[in-house]
């Protein structure tokens, strides 16, 4: 079982730039695909960045290309997202998520997702 833990949330003011980290605990990490989403609130969860086992191949979703880059340290059991030119439609609870499906490098879908985090809050200003 994988433990993840968000951190780096927080208020910012538009075109800013905020680091999240995600801490997992256990010796496999490195076994685990990782993704972040996020939740606006009365918005359904949705998609933001993978990175796949070796962090080799990342995905975005079209609305963070160019500005967000999900990153990982299989060393330090932990995955980053950073995220630059914040917008205000960026404000939303982020979750980082553990994936342990050997079909496809990279997912993108929630409920192929085995672990979830308890979340961070980013707030960004207009």
């Amino acid at each position: 079982q994988v433990q993840l833990v968000e951190s780096g949330g927080g208020l910012v003011q538009a075109g800013g730039s905020l680091r999240l980290s995600c801490a997992a605990s256990g010796r496999t990490f490195s076994m685990y695909k990782m993704g972040w989403f996020h939740q606006a609130p009365g918005k359904e969860r949705e998609f933001v960045a993978a990175i796949s086992r070796s962090g080799l191949t990342t995905y975005y979703a079209d609305a963070v290309k160019g500005r967000f880059t999900i990153s990982r340290d299989n060393a330090k059991n932990t995955v980053y997202l950073e995220m630059n030119s914040l917008k205000p439609d960026d404000t939303a609870v982020y979750y980082c998520a553990a994936d342990r499906h050997p079909t496809s490098v990279v997912d993108t879908r929630g409920f192929l997702y085995d672990y979830w985090g308890q979340g961070t809050q980013v707030t960004v200003s207009s």
